[in-house]
């Protein structure tokens, strides 16, 4: 009921304002502005990390990278590390011919039984006795041997420097699958004897290596199937005579 003033009743509470939607819109732009502008200062910063991640991506991980490198530089230097051994290898294949030297006669091969001085003696018992030892893998002490044996012969300084350093690569170096056996005091006498090599340089080895095969090699050649059939051949040839 209004009063007669047209004022509200006693007791009625006062109407609800309208609501001024213009003027709530017109506060929330601003906010979305200030939201905008702060993404749009955020948006630079973030760019320079993807082109670090692209530009990363572009030129490989650098964890994988320093792996490569390691591993190519471990490749090289494994290569580095075989390259002696690798020559040794390749010293093995050049293995000297048998000596040129005629038919033994029945005499002589009966005296290599005397003595094992009669059978190194003459060419036809060392190739005979050198293809028993390659049946037992040992036909280096024969080789070695005979390369003392060569390079006594020589005169020429440069050339005895050269055949030393030749027959100690391939006979007395711990890398070379053609290495003989030698006690260490011998060794050591090389090893310092290297740095001005003479012709005799060799001789404390050449006897160790002499003495080996005539207590050891000796004795199961003599009762070989190359001793007795060469034996046995000789003798029925002299028969027919």
């Amino acid at each position: 009921m209004r009063t007669a003033n047209g004022g509200q009743p006693d007791g009625a509470s006062p109407p609800a304002s309208p609501v001024d939607c213009t003027s709530s819109m017109g506060s929330e732009r601003p906010e979305m502005r200030k939201r905008q502008a702060c993404t749009g200062k955020e948006a630079p910063d973030s760019i320079p990390n993807q082109q670090g991640v692209e530009s990363r991506g572009s030129n490989a991980c650098c964890f994988c990278w320093c792996c490569c490198c390691s591993c190519s530089c471990l490749t090289v230097r494994n290569q580095e590390d075989q390259r002696p051994v690798r020559a040794s290898q390749e010293l093995r294949t050049d293995v000297p011919p048998c000596e040129e030297s005629p038919t033994p006669t029945l005499e002589e091969v009966s005296a290599w039984a005397r003595s094992f001085d009669n059978l190194m003696i003459t060419p036809a018992g060392r190739n005979a006795f050198r293809e028993f030892l390659r049946t037992e893998f040992s036909e280096e002490n024969m080789l070695f041997w005979m390369a003392c044996e060569e390079l006594k012969k020589e005169t020429n300084k440069s050339i005895i420097e050269e055949k030393a350093r030749i027959i100690y690569e391939d006979y007395i170096s711990i890398l070379s699958p053609k290495e003989v056996s030698l006690d260490s005091r011998v060794r050591e006498v090389i090893n310092r004897n290297m740095a001005d090599p003479s012709q005799h340089i060799f001789d404390d080895a050449q006897l160790q290596i002499y003495t080996l095969m005539h207590r050891d090699s000796y004795p199961r050649f003599m009762n070989s199937a190359v001793y007795k059939d060469l034996l046995q051949s000789l003798s029925e040839k002299s028969a027919e005579v």
